[in-house]
Parts: C-alpha cells; sequence; structure tokens
C-alpha cells in the first residue's frame, strides 16, 4: 500500500507530535508500505493560509500516487481549502493525525473565533482520525458535533531505555541536597517553564534545582524572557538551560533527577511525562487537557490548575521534604510506565485502522 504524508518541515523535529509521527512511519515501512513525505517550512498562521493558493503547493499533494493520504492536524490551515481539490480529483481518503486542537490553546479573544472556524472547517473536510488520546478526541467531536471513523492509539514512553531499578531509585529518592525536577519540552509560553520559575522564588533559596531541556529555537522571545527571569530573580544556580539533547544525554538527564514537571497551559498528550516514569519520576502535569490520562493524583505524580505557583510550589515542598513520599511515588511511577502499551503495539493498533481504511475505501 502507498501512503502520504503531509508535515511541517521534517520528521527529525523534536517535537511529541513528530516522534509519533515518525513511529507510525516506521511501523507503516516495517510492513512493506510505501511512504511519502510531503513537508512545508513551519511558518506563522497566515503564511500557512497562504498555502491554500499556491498552485505549486497543490500540485505537489495532487501529484501523489497514493492509497490514503495521512495529514498532520497541525498543518491544517495549510490544507483547509487544498483538500477540496482533492476531494475534486483524487479517490483516496484523508486521514488526520491528531495531537491536539489549535483552538484548546489560549488565543487572545480576536483570534479565538477564526482559529476555530478554521480548524472546524478543516476537521469537516477529512474522512477520519487517528487520536493521540481520548482527551483529543472529545475536543475534536465536541467541535464537529458528530463522529467520524476513527481510532486512539496513544503514544508510548519506551522510546529512552531505562535500566534504573527500584535499588537505584531508593537510593537516589534518599539522596540529601535539592530537589531534582527536570523540564523536557521545546521552551515555547505553552509548556510553562516561567511558571516553574516563579515557583522557585517562593521556595527556600536552594531546595529545588531545575534543569531545562528542549529546543531553544522554536519561540527565541519566550526563550529571552526565561534567561531575563532567572537573572532578575537570581536563580543562576538553581537553573540550567540544558537546550536540546540527544537520546544519550536526555537518559543521564532523567536518571539523576527526582521530578518530571511540564506544567503547561494544554498538553493533547504529554510523552515526556510517560517517559520520566520510566526512570522513576513522578511527573507533575496540569487539568487542562490529556495529561490526567497519564498521571494519577497524588500516586504517580500530581495534577495542579493551570498556571498555579502556589499549587506547584506546595508540590515541589512535599518531596523535597518528604523523601519517603517521593520514594513511594517514584515507585508507582514505575509500574504505571509498565502498565502502558510499547510503541509497537500502539503504533500497530494506528496501522491496522489504516490499511482498514483502504481497503474498505476500495470498490
Amino acid at each position: 500500500m502507498r501512503f502520504g504524508l503531509l508535515i511541517y518541515d521534517s520528521l527529525d523535529f523534536t517535537s511529541g507530535g513528530y516522534i509519533y509521527n515518525r513511529n507510525l512511519v516506521d511501523e507503516l515501512r516495517s510492513r512493506g508500505h510505501e511512504v511519502e513525505i510531503v513537508a512545508r517550512p513551519y511558518r506563522n498562521y497566515l503564511s500557512h493560509l497562504r498555502d491554500n493558493f499556491s498552485k505549486l503547493f497543490s500540485d505537489s499533494v495532487l501529484s501523489l500516487d497514493v492509497d490514503l493520504l495521512l495529514q498532520d492536524e497541525l498543518n491544517h490551515p495549510s490544507l483547509v481549502a487544498v483538500n477540496s481539490r482533492i476531494r475534486e480529483q483524487r479517490d483516496y481518503p484523508i486521514i488526520s493525525i491528531v495531537h491536539h486542537l489549535r483552538k484548546s490553546e489560549k488565543h487572545p479573544f480576536p483570534f479565538r473565533g477564526f482559529y476555530t472556524w478554521v480548524e472546524k472547517k478543516y476537521l469537516n473536510s477529512v474522512d477520519g482520525f487517528v487520536f493521540n488520546s481520548e482527551t483529543t478526541k472529545n475536543s475534536v467531536e465536541g467541535l464537529m458535533g458528530f463522529g467520524s471513523p476513527h481510532i486512539v492509539a496513544q503514544p508510548a514512553g519506551d522510546r529512552l531505555r531505562s535500566k534504573h531499578s527500584s535499588a537505584d531509585i531508593k537510593i537516589r529518592s534518599k539522596q540529601k541536597g535539592p530537589l531534582k525536577v527536570a523540564f523536557v519540552g521545546n521552551l515555547i509560553r505553552r509548556k510553562a517553564t516561567h511558571l516553574i520559575l516563579e515557583t522557585l522564588t517562593m521556595l527556600e533559596s536552594g531546595s529545588v534545582h531545575l534543569s531545562i531541556a528542549g529546543s531553544l529555537e522554536m519561540d527565541p522571545r519566550y526563550v529571552e524572557q526565561i534567561r531575563r527571569l532567572i537573572s532578575q530573580h537570581e536563580l543562576s544556580q538553581q537553573v540550567e538551560i540544558l537546550g536540546y539533547l540527544n537520546e544519550e544525554n536526555l537518559t543521564s538527564l532523567l536518571q539523576s533527577s527526582h521530578v518530571m514537571a511540564v506544567p503547561s497551559s494544554y498538553e493533547g498528550y504529554g510523552i515526556v511525562y510517560l517517559e520520566g516514569m520510566g526512570f522513576g519520576l513522578p511527573a507533575i502535569g496540569t487539568l487542562a487537557g490529556a495529561a490526567g490520562e497519564i498521571i494519577t493524583n497524588n500516586v504517580d505524580g500530581f495534577l495542579i490548575k493551570p498556571g498555579s505557583a502556589e499549587q506547584l510550589a506546595e508540590r515541589f515542598g512535599q518531596l523535597h521534604e518528604d523523601r519517603a513520599r517521593l520514594l513511594e511515588m517514584s515507585l508507582a511511577a514505575v509500574e504505571r510506565y509498565q502498565r502502558h502499551p510499547s510503541w509497537q503495539l500502539s503504533m500497530a493498533r494506528a496501522a491496522n485502522f489504516l490499511e482498514r481504511t483502504i481497503i474498505e475505501h476500495k470498490p
């Protein structure tokens, strides 16, 4: 079978959504299917909308010889009108891979309604969906008002190979010194790195050490704001910005940390929570989005209100002062990780759905 996949930039990009896409492509190719990638540069929303008027882009999509066309939903502004042309000239199903909706993020009032209108129009232009979570599925169905053929295939956390034993976790939990917190994610406002910095100003100096790992290229203005906050609040001894880490260095960071904290204003899923749990790191996320599908509050991590530095400070303080509680939650985090399906199993479910879609579409 022949598949096409429309994305921005490259499959080598480091965000969770691209890790998901890459694993799905690998699964399809391992089954002997052909997958052709069409990539557009990632720009701003208005530039993406202009793609709908680009004959060069439309022709590149229409020229694909495929049995099914996959589209990362992130690309929806580039495809909202292009999909109509595909319908007129090609006969294959269009399936959207949805990691989270743009409308689920915070936007200024004048733009929120416009983004929702465009996204809804796009969602109604496809034949079915691959969802990363039940939360994402419910968001899409709530916007569309009806259900479409779909599969929920959750991401996994076994990309990194943890060799941590229970004994290692016990030794690490009892180590004296600051609570070692890892933030892993691209430095963008939605991930709320600034909230962790605000939290550090509320705690006793030196009680928490924060390591920030992730790309610094997606939002340079926000990265500069983070650097200013570190300087203004004299946090340079407590915070280190590591930038993008390869898998070996990320593994090393997680092995030496106590807690994973990514208090995003919204998460469509949150692969890093699971990856951290594989190393025995209780995860701290928020009640907005799908973090609750991974984290069991007060068992293997905490779920806080979005934007609540007070709640985050309380959780850090608890784990710093009560190392027996930290150990209990760390072991629970490993158990949660072990119960979760692997990438291979999850992507096999998605691939099965796509194969059935092609078979059922053919006359």
